[in-house]
């Protein structure tokens, strides 16, 4: 077992992060925080046009920020966005501060996923397949290293992932209080 007050989910884009995360967190009754939504609450723009005005080195730095934030409550459930893994710093925050489940997701799954979405920036490319291909090849070894706990997302649906995945945490997640002499004054 590993005990942590928190559940974090980590994949690429397309692989259920947010879907899959509101089912677990209701679940368990713990509050859903997605990463990539408080992003464009706090900054009152989308994610696309953040890249697009600012790039993606700006707003790493803001998703590394607001990340921070997020992972130092307790009982939460949240969904990272894909590239949140890149910096050793987040690494570290999602390693300390929860337990980490990886959605696996291959390649031709996420195109299924992904076909009409014309939202995120890192799929504006000639050829998706060979973009979600590179940043799988960069990105898999991460989420395997990171994660405490596997999941397949299959065609089964975010129904059927979720309910594997809380089989699995039951057995492998002892979901704790933080003890007080770690938590932070609210």
């Amino acid at each position: 077992m590993n005990p942590a007050s928190n559940l974090f989910l980590v994949g690429p884009m397309g692989a259920g992060k947010s879907t899959v995360g509101r089912r677990i967190a209701h679940a368990l009754g713990l509050r859903f925080v997605d990463l990539d939504r408080v992003i464009e609450e706090e900054a009152g723009s989308s994610i696309a046009l953040i890249f697009e005005m600012q790039g993606e080195a700006a707003f790493r730095v803001r998703e590394s920020e607001t990340l921070a934030r997020l992972v130092a409550q307790d009982g939460i459930v949240l969904a990272t966005g894909g590239g949140s893994v890149l910096a050793e710093g987040n690494r570290r925050l999602l390693r300390e501060r929860g337990y980490v489940l990886w959605l696996e997701a291959p390649v031709e799954l996420q195109l299924e996923r992904l076909a009409r979405d014309r939202t995120r920036p890192l799929l504006r490319a000639p050829d998706r397949a060979r973009r979600l291909h590179d940043l799988a090849q960069v990105r898999d070894p991460i989420y395997r290293e990171l994660a405490d706990l596997t999941i397949a997302a299959d065609r089964a649906g975010p129904g059927a992932t979720a309910r594997r995945a809380l089989i699995a945490l039951e057995r492998c997640w002892q979901r704790s209080e933080r003890s007080p002499e770690t938590s932070d004054e609210r």
